[in-house]
């Protein structure tokens, strides 16, 4: 009994210190590894802002011509209401006039 008394106090003094090394050495590469993606992300970021000019331009150019289209499709939509409800007006008088 005096003997486990002694020994299983190293044992675990040693498990706690392989534990700690182990940690030591994940902690060290997780520090490694967060760097390269940090640099991997710094340059991605600097890609896409370099294309925010070309982004910007398509916006633009789609807003104008979302903004013609619009007023093409509103005009042509008044067209189209004002014969079809000139036609109705016109047999609303014929029917009051009979």
């Amino acid at each position: 009994m005096d003997f486990w008394l002694s020994f299983l106090p190293i044992i675990i003094y040693i498990l706690l210190i392989i534990i700690l090394i182990i940690g030591i050495i994940l902690g060290i590469k997780s520090i490694i590894t967060i760097k390269k993606v940090e640099k991997v992300v710094d340059d991605v970021n600097e890609k896409v802002e370099s294309l925010n000019g070309l982004f910007h331009i398509v916006d633009f150019t789609t807003d104008k011509i979302v903004g013609l289209t619009d007023k093409v499709v509103d005009g042509l939509s008044g067209i189209a209401s004002r014969l079809f409800f000139r036609k109705k007006i016109k047999n609303g008088e014929d029917d009051k006039n009979e």
